[in-house]
């Protein structure tokens, strides 16, 4: 299904910002949705044949739909959008009409214009109509709940029809909650209570306030009852700044252990300010969860500080034992595992600062091939060099490949050029630097990767399935058991070594790349 740009974009001349404001009220409207009861369609008219394209719809979570079937995309005309018509021609919103059926279902049809006012707050033109239709097949006498409901659903209509909501989302926020069936709060325009359904009296219990909320004066009340000052009066701002017709931003209060995610909206028919909705959420144990994980996260981030530390520990010893074994080879072996154990190191140190369990892998690569240079036992200078990006990799393959690119980067430097000394013949003055390319992409969920130098190659009797040394057999073990991938040793088309590895990306793996 084409989204809201799409079909605006192929059946309309609509402009971007007109577009944009489409995209807001569909982003908001489940409010008004919900308080009326009611299903809300978006109509935008086709250009140059009278009819009206459906691009968006909601259903209400308050009451049955008259919908079964989903309107978005459908383009109708003639008797059935005189309502929609009316509406867009005359700018007004449209009650008149007896309800129409649709199948064994009886709805009533409302029409409410949808204007965007101008850079200087003029009323624009309208740009499109938002169908307001109501299935009638339960209806019945009306609640003090729904009667608030639906005054506040009218409201809301004319400021739609009026250009001023819904109102600018603040950076961050989300429309999520809190919703109608949280808890709803009406004030007056002197910031009194005039309503508030039951699931808000609720939630102002938990905080404390036993009384009934009617009659309270909001923005004093969350300055009592805010065990932080600070958050009390920002809570109360808000509500003043509502009354005064802004959109202020989502605000908490805590009280007695108990936290409540307050939305406080300006009502504001015909551009008169006539007082505030102010929806409410108990979000208690969303908070208690929030402080679990952040504790989490706290431990599982010394735990890796504390890995870190002990491998570099076992590294420390490793080496102070090499520095004092008497034979060639042995010293060789420990400084290799010096090397391993300081690798894994790289990863733990970048997870205990992390919030989770991915490192961006690019930073160790980088020091792993710098430290590579530095300590392969070759008299040249040999350059490192990567191309791409390894972006964000889960722990479990970081850990892994990390090894597996640290011996493939000590082999390349180590094996790949020849050691010089005074018989050697001096190299060509137009012989390319010695260097060592890791390059790398991701394509349907693998990461491929290739470590290749422009050195002597490998040797003509290599076995690139059980040759090599230690640490090859390492690199072959790791990548087709811990990475589930696949590893090729070859000689490069323009000479010297290439190794290429398949790894296969975990289903959650984060497919942020920075280059």
């Amino acid at each position: 299904m084409s989204t809201l740009r799409d079909l605006a974009e192929e059946h309309t001349t609509l402009r971007p910002a007109d577009i944009d404001h489409l995209h807001r009220i569909a982003g908001d409207w489940q409010l008004l949705s919900d308080l009326s009861f009611a299903d809300l369609l978006l109509w935008v008219p086709v250009d140059g044949d009278g009819t009206f394209l459906c691009v968006a719809q909601v259903r209400p979570t308050t009451a049955p739909t008259a919908y079964l079937d989903d309107q978005v995309g459908r383009i109708v005309g003639g008797p059935e959008v005189a309502h929609l018509e009316v509406a867009h021609r005359q700018g007004r919103i449209w009650r008149e009409g007896d309800p129409v059926w649709y199948g064994d279902v009886p709805a009533r049809h409302e029409a409410i214009p949808v204007r965007l006012r101008t850079g200087d707050g003029e009323s624009g033109q309208v740009i499109a109509v938002v169908g307001r239709d109501t299935n009638l097949s339960t209806a019945r006498t009306p609640s003090q709940l729904e009667l608030n409901y639906l005054t506040t659903a009218d409201d809301l209509a004319q400021m739609i029809a009026d250009g001023t909501f819904p109102p600018p989302r603040h950076p961050g926020e989300t429309t999520s909650a809190p919703r109608v069936g949280d808890g709803l709060v009406r004030l007056d325009a002197n910031g009194k209570v005039t309503y508030a359904s039951p699931n808000a009296q609720s939630a102002y219990r938990r905080l404390g306030f036993a009384s009934h909320l009617v009659g309270e004066d909001l923005a004093k009340l969350h300055r009592r009852l805010a065990g932080d000052p600070l958050e009390g009066t920002d809570a109360g701002n808000a509500v003043l700044a509502a009354l005064r017709g802004e959109a202020p931003p989502r605000r908490e209060v805590d009280a007695r252990g108990a936290t409540m995610l307050t939305r406080a909206l300006p009502l504001m028919p015909a551009g008169v300010p006539i007082g505030a909705l102010v929806l409410v959420r108990d979000i208690t144990e969303v908070r208690r969860r929030d402080r679990a994980l952040i504790t989490k996260d706290a431990t599982i981030r010394e735990i890796h500080h504390r890995v870190k530390n002990n491998l570099q520990t076992v590294a420390a010893l490793l080496r102070l034992q090499a520095r004092r074994v008497a034979m060639p080879e042995a010293r060789v072996a420990l400084e290799e595992s010096v090397r391993r154990v300081a690798s894994i190191a790289l990863v733990h140190e970048t997870l205990s600062m992390s919030s989770d369990e991915a490192v961006e892998f690019d930073g160790i690569v980088d020091r792993v091939a710098s430290a590579a240079t530095e300590v392969a036992a070759t008299e040249l200078t040999v350059g490192m060099r990567r191309t791409g990006s390894f972006g964000v990799l889960p722990a479990e393959i970081a850990t892994s490949l990390v090894m597996v690119l640290n011996e493939l980067l000590l082999n390349a430097v180590e094996h790949g050029f020849p050691a010089v000394d005074e018989e050697s013949e001096p190299a060509p003055a137009d012989a390319p630097r010695p260097e060592v390319v890791v390059s790398v992409h991701r394509h349907r969920k693998q990461l491929h990767v290739s470590v290749a130098d422009n050195g002597r190659g490998l040797p003509g009797q290599f076995d690139a399935e059980r040759g090599g040394n230690l640490g090859l057999q390492i690199v072959r073990a790791l990548v087709t058991g811990e990475l589930r991938g696949t590893i090729e040793l070859r000689n490069g088309a323009a000479g010297g070594t290439e190794a290429v590895l398949v790894v296969p990306l975990a289903r959650g793996t984060t497919d942020r790349l920075s280059g």
